[in-house]
């Protein structure tokens, strides 16, 4: 159920300073220039605000006006809809669809693995890493394109982002053969919409 929010005039962000659902979200808002303020929340010491907001108290949550919103793909569509300019989400239906697998497919497979990675026990964390790095390197034909979704760059390439740029913190290597992924790394990590979203924290990790 969403919660109504009436203390801010300002469109407000509560954002990990380094979780990839709070990155994907800051990557949105750059990539649309939306003007919003960011609440940074880090460990047990929930802001009074996020937790009057949100009753599972969770990041990201976006609050805008009379609404606060929770989940990343509820989050970046709306934000997608509400701001039409770029659009990062097809006309079509179709269109629509595929970009909604490829986002579930990113979280499903890849996603999951960088949860077990950042909060298993070793032996859990080598068999992640493993298959993390044999499964984003598998991908690299996908990956010869400006966007994952027919070429066009849309919210999957705003969801993989975040996690292409962690690779190197979570231990996995790519291979001098992914030229596809590499290429299209610099590609997305050029972007001034990107750099933008970084915190200083995420900056440490390349």
């Amino acid at each position: 159920m969403a919660v109504v929010a009436n203390r801010r005039s300002v469109m407000t962000l509560f954002s990990h300073p380094d979780s990839l659902e709070s990155h994907r979200i800051r990557f949105v808002l750059s990539e649309k220039g939306i003007n919003h303020e960011t609440v940074t929340v880090q460990g047990d010491d929930m802001p009074e605000d996020l937790i009057d907001l949100n009753p599972y108290q969770t990041v990201p949550t976006l609050a805008d006006r009379d609404l606060v919103l929770h989940g990343p793909m509820v989050i970046m569509e709306y934000l997608d809809e509400r701001f039409p300019h770029p659009p990062l989400m097809p006309v079509d239906p179709v269109g629509r669809a595929k970009v909604r697998l490829m986002i579930f497919q990113i979280e499903q497979d890849w996603y999951r693995l960088a949860k077990e990675i950042e909060e298993g026990t070793p032996k859990r964390v080598e068999k992640a890493r493993k298959e993390l790095s044999e499964s984003v390197t598998a991908a690299d034909p996908v990956f010869a394109v400006n966007g994952l979704v027919d070429g066009e760059f849309s919210l999957a390439d705003c969801t993989v982002a975040p996690l292409l740029w962690r690779l190197g913190r979570y231990g996995v290597k790519l291979p001098p053969r992914a030229k596809g992924l590499r290429a299209y790394c610099d590609r997305v990590f050029d972007r001034a919409s990107f750099q933008a979203s970084l915190t200083a924290m995420e900056r440490e990790h390349r």
